[in-house]
């Protein structure tokens, strides 16, 4: 089963779920905003993703350069923070049991189908 990790408010990710419906598979959807990852699950799809967790960040929001970007975090630290700031947390992000791509470009997602 596909899922998409989608913000209704980001572009990107609105073109990734688009991308999903056209491709006729069932898939879910989890508003990582309204429901956090936890540590666990976050850790989990960094490893599917194949990237290290500041590879998942989004640099440009005002917490990550207000509040971490000066910092030098561990990759632990990092998925804190992303944990307790979800909204740092690049989008869309989608997954299947065994991999899963980040949708930028939102092409990328149909490596998946």
């Amino acid at each position: 089963m596909l899922r998409i990790y989608h913000n209704a408010r980001c572009k990107k990710s609105r073109e990734g779920l688009e991308i999903l419906k056209n491709s006729g598979k069932d898939f879910e959807i989890k508003e990582y905003l309204k429901e956090p990852l936890n540590e666990e699950e976050l850790e989990k799809l960094i490893k599917k993703l194949d990237i290290t967790p500041i590879q998942l960040v989004r640099k440009n929001e005002k917490v990550w350069k207000e509040d971490y970007k000066d910092k030098d975090l561990s990759d632990r630290e990092l998925i804190t923070v992303m944990v307790k700031n979800p909204k740092l947390i690049e989008r869309p992000v989608v997954e299947t049991e065994k991999q899963a791509v980040i949708g930028r470009p939102p092409s990328n997602i149909e490596k998946l189908l």
